[in-house]
């Protein structure tokens, strides 16, 4: 039986909780958007067109900033066709996903929904077709009060107060062959600072999000982030990552070790960050935005990039609508540890996408909306990770996949909230077949009882393949838990099997 133990001291604070590490994503790519949030006909849906079914579960989950509205579709995307008259909306070819774009479903359509669901937004802008004017012309639409050619079609669109959006991407995946308008480094990099710099005269409390690599595994990682960033370092906050992961060959043991990519990933860039900052002599440090991150099972693209296989072109065709397990579920528990982990740099992060497209949601068009078994993780780690995040001091029994060597079986991260009285563990169990032993020291914390605990995992009527679906969509669900003792500071649990466990302790108040 593998084995591990933990101190969790409350004087080792990695520091705050960033309530943007909980974010999701909603691209008009595939089913998200259309027959997604927005489906007129549908029985729940409001006077704007928006499901009441996933807007209540998008509620629960509780995503608290949202990446819109791309993605590849940013790329050769004009805004202006989602604003004015539906009946005047221009219906257009969306390269990305070679798709049919109604433009239904626009800005201030989106402005809506995000406000009913409370999040907070963050606006990408098309530097694949377009560039620095048009980010210009969407910001003085969103953001000035009025009195100008844009901020005024706003107000004449219905929006009287301007909709402040301070979070902004400059683009997406640029580095990407794939992406309509693809530049090189030196070429993005440029453009971004000049949009950049633009956008901050307008509004100087912007943050700004440049384009880093669009996976690790990129040529060009590494390189285009330096170039980039020697490039337009002062006027921007975040360089993005992005980064899909899924089992390949029956490899689950590489599949379950894929944060351990995500860790190297994630450091990688801090280090390239941090060495552009020393040998420019810049004062202020980039930060990261892991604003795109899932499990993907890429099964309808081929070639180097994302090219969908359709033959023809058609409005929100159905496109990787992956239907995740509890393997899956697992992983992604590891993901949220490591992006808690490193919440440090890592201040934003966006779970993708939100609905249908590899989505903590499904839905059927006319019919049902249900949570996938990733949205349990997610939702548990936003609920309670707050305060501080607890620098996790760990050891243990490790295992070697064919890509990954010194895996720890048990992963945990933690947080500490002083003033509410509560710290959270979070702990995956990566073996597959046998529980594992977990201890934890707890210091300085004063715990003086467990309030809550809970799993997810394979128990007898399932295995490691078993999905929520349209028949049977509370298959999996947290349940639970109270194989755990508490005595004198020291903690114990057995843990399951395959496993994502969250325990939520009682401190003392200062």
């Amino acid at each position: 039986m593998p084995s591990a133990k933990v101190v969790l001291d409350s004087a080792f604070i990695t520091g705050p909780v960033p309530r943007r590490l909980f974010g999701t994503f909603v691209e008009h790519m595939g089913r998200c958007v259309y027959t997604g949030i927005y489906e007129p006909g549908h029985s729940t849906a409001d006077d704007q067109g928006l499901r009441g079914d996933v807007l209540a579960l998008t509620r629960e989950i509780g995503p608290t900033v949202v990446r819109y509205p791309g993605g590849n579709f940013v790329s050769n995307y004009r805004w202006e066709d989602g604003i004015g008259p539906k009946a005047e909306r221009p219906t257009r070819l969306d390269l990305a996903w070679h798709s049919i774009e109604t433009n239904q479903f626009g800005l201030h359509e989106f402005d809506d929904w995000v406000n009913k669901v409370g999040a907070e937004v963050m606006m990408a802008v098309n530097l694949g077709t377009r560039g620095m004017q048009e980010a210009c012309d969407l910001l003085e639409y969103t953001n000035h009060a009025g009195g100008t050619y844009w901020s005024d079609r706003r107000i004449a669109n219905g929006a009287k107060e301007p909709f402040s959006y301070k979070l902004w991407c400059l683009g997406n995946e640029m580095d990407g062959p794939w992406q309509v308008g693809h530049k090189t480094a030196e070429e993005y990099g440029r453009l971004a600072a000049e949009t950049g710099r633009a956008m901050r005269q307008a509004d100087p409390d912007l943050e700004l999000v440049a384009c880093g690599s669009s996976g690790s595994s990129m040529p060009t990682f590494g390189s285009w982030e330096s170039t980039v960033l020697e490039l337009c370092y002062e006027a921007v906050d975040y360089i993005s990552l992005h980064a899909y992961y899924q089992e390949k060959d029956a490899d689950a043991l590489t599949f379950l070790a894929s944060a351990v990519n995500m860790d190297n990933f994630i450091e990688d860039v801090i280090a390239t960050a941090d060495a552009v900052r020393a040998r420019d002599r810049h004062k202020k440090r980039i930060n990261l935005s892991f604003d795109e991150w899932n499990v993907w099972y890429i099964h309808q693209f081929e070639g180097d990039g994302p090219q969908p296989n359709s033959a023809e072109w058609v409005p929100y065709p159905r496109l990787i609508e992956d239907e995740y397990n509890i393997t899956d579920a697992v992983v992604v528990g590891t993901f949220l540890n490591s992006l808690l982990r490193h919440g440090d740099r890592v201040r934003i992060a966006n779970q993708a996408q939100l609905v249908n497209v590899i989505g903590l949601l499904r839905t059927e068009e006319g019919g049902a909306a249900w949570m996938q078994t990733i949205a349990y993780p997610f939702e548990q780690m936003r609920k309670l990770a707050q305060g501080q995040i607890i620098q996790v001091v760990a050891t243990g029994d490790k295992f070697d996949s064919p890509t990954y060597t010194d895996v720890a079986y048990v992963d945990t991260s933690a947080t500490y909230d002083q003033a509410s009285g509560r710290a959270a563990l979070f702990v995956a169990n990566r073996s597959l077949e046998e529980s594992s032993t977990l201890e934890v020291e707890l210091r300085g914390l004063g715990v003086t009882a467990v309030l809550g605990s809970s799993t997810l995992h394979a128990g007898e009527r399932q295995d490691r393949h078993t999905t929520n679906s349209l028949t049977n969509q509370d298959a999996v669900t947290p349940r639970p838990f109270d194989e755990y003792t508490l005595d004198s500071g020291q903690f114990r649990a057995e843990l399951p099997p395959l496993s994502w466990t969250v325990f939520e302790f009682e401190c003392p108040r200062s």
